[in-house]
Order: structure tokens, then sequence, then C-alpha cells
């Protein structure tokens, strides 16, 4: 198989059009070709008046590739991916503690390897989780157990469900493929900025689901893990509790692949004296402008073209504090969602269908913190720090779930909001007219109006006078990082005990945390 690079694809291009241009680019004859296929394609869209997609495509032929290959310096020989499963010869199955992408990827792992894991889950199923997160976003009554942060799938089942990565390994190809496999679109295996879309992504969770159960695993909802027993060094047993009554699972192996909202769950960790640190992470607003400015902004005359979609962004900022500033988690023709998981507190992140069609699109505006700034040694202090926030959003907001706002123009000139503009929020259940300055800290605040300004010579509307701040989102990383040998991946504190995925400090977004749950998972069934 050859891979040719570099294509320049017009947007509104079809199978042939492809064809034909692997073919001028090759030199050679279309009935020398077999198969095509898109591998790669993002949007070129630094000139306006002239976007185009850039791909790389693979190419079967029926002739001889090593001839066509030295006809361009844009093709070269390939070998499709193939992902190598060792089978089990362990003892007892091995226990999975959380089914968000880290602890979903590492059961499905252990079950296609013949491994029988049990997973236990603190939250519900994902239609049941469904049910009890429109329930709140409806009236205001928080299910702590069952919501946007706890349940089958993990935090991002409510999120625009993006899969474009930083990291470099090839067990992100096994992630994309499973996901495809079990109803995902296609097109994840070749955009550059792919996304499942939170509505396909609850589909394709369960179909995983079904998968592990199939192959002998085991999946336990409404379980959360209480503790653990070992000997010698070595856990022997998990703990954990459901329907108000305490369980046991003898193992010799348990991967921790909590949520980074797993709060009861780090303090009692810590209270066994298992090894954390406080770790960096970022605060700040969800920003939120009209889906068409945006487009308008990004894609100029072709805003609206089908195949483009809805315009995304990401930018960065150093601000003169010395702190960055960015964009993440960037939700085109998406809506913001109230994510809290604990009474009093709150919390925003935001969310996409497929479809990406909303009114708004919206993203995190935040800020780096770093341990320096919780004023406490203490590991979990980055947490205790969050709370902190959330309280102040929750009182600000009204006290009722619903979420403090306010419009660019006023947090930038330190005035509460009276009245909205042209945008208007899209948090469920309801908005309060506030001052975010007034709960966030000036270093945070500072930093998010220089960036504001500075990004909106960048990209033409980001800084719009009735662009909506909503707050606050505190949830970006985990603030705890559960510290593991680089090597065997284990706790340096408990053998057998696996610190995996975002939660522990391991991973930031889907697919890193699904391959840290692979690699977790390789290493039990290497053992």
């Amino acid at each position: 198989m050859i891979r040719v690079n570099n294509l320049h694809i017009p947007i509104d291009y079809d199978d042939n059009t492809i064809k034909h241009k692997v073919c001028k680019e090759l030199r050679i004859d279309t009935k020398a070709v077999k198969s095509v296929s898109l591998f790669r394609r993002s949007i070129d869209a630094r000139k306006k008046d002239s976007i185009y997609f850039l791909c790389s495509v693979d190419v079967v032929l029926n002739t001889n590739e090593n001839a066509v290959l030295k006809k361009s310096k844009n093709a070269s020989p390939v070998k499709p991916y193939e992902y190598r499963l060792e089978k089990w010869t362990g003892g007892a199955s091995p226990v999975v503690v959380g089914m968000g992408p880290a602890g979903l990827f590492a059961a499905l792992i252990l079950a296609q390897s013949g491994a029988r894991p049990v997973v236990l889950e603190r939250g519900r199923d994902v239609d049941s989780r469904t049910a009890d997160v429109q329930k709140f976003w409806k009236d205001g009554r928080l299910n702590v157990k069952s919501n946007v942060q706890f349940g089958e799938g993990g935090a991002g089942t409510f999120s625009d469900g993006k899969l474009n990565t930083g990291t470099k390994d090839i067990r992100q190809r096994k992630v994309l493929e499973e996901f495809v496999k079990h109803g995902a679109p296609d097109e994840i295996l070749y955009n550059a900025k792919p996304h499942i879309g939170t509505d396909k992504l609850k589909i394709t969770v369960k179909n995983i689901r079904e998968e592990i159960i199939s192959l002998g695993g085991t999946v336990i909802f409404e379980a959360c893990m209480t503790g653990f027993i070992t000997k010698d060094g070595k856990i022997t047993a998990v703990e954990y509790e459901k329907n108000g009554k305490k369980n046991m699972i003898e193992t010799g192996s348990a991967i921790m692949a909590l949520g980074h909202s797993a709060r009861d769950t780090f303090e009692m960790l810590n209270a066994k004296n298992i090894p954390l640190e406080a770790k960096p992470f970022s605060v700040g607003a969800r920003i939120e402008h009209l889906c068409e400015a945006i487009d308008k902004s990004q894609y100029g005359k072709f805003a609206g073209n089908k195949n483009l979609g809805a315009a995304s962004y990401k930018m960065n900022v150093q601000t003169q504090n010395g702190r960055g500033a960015y964009t993440f988690c960037m939700c085109p023709g998406g809506m913001v969602v109230n994510a809290s998981s604990e009474d009093n507190m709150l919390c925003t992140n935001g969310m996409s269908e497929f479809s990406r069609s909303e009114v708004n699109s919206n993203a995190a505006l935040l800020v780096g913190v770093t341990p320096k700034d919780y004023q406490s040694v203490d590991p979990l202090a980055g947490m205790y720090y969050q709370r902190r926030l959330e309280a102040a959003a929750f009182k600000l907001g009204g006290e009722s779930f619903c979420a403090p706002v306010q419009r660019v123009e006023d947090f930038l000139q330190n005035r509460k909001t009276t009245g909205l503009g042209e945008v208007k929020p899209s948090i469920l259940p309801g908005y309060e007219l506030s001052d975010l300055n007034s709960i966030l800290p000036e270093y945070i605040s500072d930093s998010m109006k220089e960036a504001i300004t500075a990004m909106g010579k960048r990209l033409k509307g980001f800084d719009f006078p009735d662009a909506v701040l909503t707050g606050l989102e505190t949830r970006s990383s985990s603030p705890v990082r559960i510290l593991r040998d680089a090597e065997t991946l284990q706790s340096v504190g408990v053998k057998g005990l696996y610190p995996c995925g975002e939660g522990a400090g391991y991973a930031g977004g889907i697919i890193s945390a699904a391959v840290d749950g692979i690699k977790c998972a390789e290493k039990i069934i290497q053992l």
C-alpha cells in the first residue's frame, strides 16, 4: 500500500475527485488503482478566499508499487496498522475502577485478552445517567451519584466527544478503530480533528460495554470503591459499596481509572497513605459566541459549507503576569453545560452533538494555576482550591444551580451585567446575571481579560462585547497525581495498583486517557 501526502482537495469533493488527484500525483492511469481511502484530512483555511482540504490518501494499486513510488516525492510505502494482543494467563480477574475512557478501554483490552475483568462504576449506566442529567438540567435537582461527572463513559460522555490529541502513541489508532467498530462515524479515522459528539458517543460506549460482558467481563454500576486490602505491600482485594452494602472482590491487580472528580476516592487514598501530589491545572469560564459569527471569522465566504461544518479555534497567550491563558475543549455549534457533581458547588463544561448544529459555539477560556497558588502543601490542596471556587460560583448564581454569567464587555470593565445582547447563554437549568470578577482570583481575571483582548486580534469577534462568559470552569484536568512507577505503571506505594488516566494525572482528554488504559491493561496481561 502507498500513502500519498500533501494532496490539496477541494471542499466539495467526491470519491472520483480524490482518485484523480492521486493518479495525477503518481502519474498513473485510473485503471491502475484498486482502491483509495482517506488516511488524514485537515482544513487549510489560512487564505479565506481559497479554503481546501489537505489530505493523505492510502492507495492500493494493480501495478508495481515500487516503480510508482519513484514518481512522487509525496508517496511512501506503508503497512496497515495492526494491534497485537497477548493472551491472559493470570489468575484472579483484574478489577477496573471507573468506566470513563481509561477504564473502558482498559476493561476492553483485558476482556479481549481473556482476563474476564470486573468493572466497578460508581455512577449509573449511560441511559439511566442521561435521564438523571436531563432531569437536573430541567429542575436543578442534582443527583450526586449520577451526573455529568459520574457514570458510564465518564465526563467525556457529556462533551463534544473530541478525539484529537497530542499523544504520538500508536495505540491511539486502536482506540479510533474500536470506536468505529462500536458505532462511531468512519470519519474519525481520517479527520485531523475528529469528534464523535455526545449523542453518538453514548451509543458507542454502551456497545463497548456489551462487548466486555460478552467476552466474560462483569460490569457493576452504582458501585463505589471504598478501599482495598493489601498483604506484603501488594493488593489482594478491592472493597466497594453498592446499595448501602459493603462488598469485596479478591484480585491481584486493580486499575484505578478514576475521573478527575472522584474527590472522595482521592481522600480515601490519601488517608491510606498512597503517595499523591498536587499538580497544576487551569481555571476560568466558558466563553460563548454565535456559531455563525465564528464560522464567518474562520471560513469567510465558505462559512456554512456542510463539508466544513461548524468552525473551531484554538488559541493561547502568555500574559504579563507570567501565566498562560488558552482556549480549551472548543465546542462548535454546542452548548455550555452544568457539570456539577457536589451539593452547593457549581462548575461548567461544554458539549456538542455530532451535527454541531446549535446556535452558539463555546470554549473554555482558562488560566493555569500551580501548587504555589493553593497555599498549602497538602497533596489534595488543588482539590480544595477547586471546591472554594465552585462554592463561590454556586452562591453567585443564587444557590439554585443557576450559573453566573457576564457579557464580555462588562467583564472587561469590571461591572456586573444587567442585560444581555445578541448572545444568549445556553446553560441549563438557568443563569444569573453577575460579575465573575467578584469570585475569581485577580491573577486569573486579569489574565483572562488580557487574553480576550489579544485573542480578539487573532480571531475577529472573539472579544465581541455581547459574547457571554459562564462560570466557572474548574475541572479542565485533575488537581491530583497518584504517583506510579514509570516502567511498571504501578503505584509506588502498592504493587498491583495501577493509577490510570486523567483522574490519576496521566492523561488529558478521551484519546490519551483511553491509550493510558490500554497501556495499564497490557502491563497486567504481561505479568
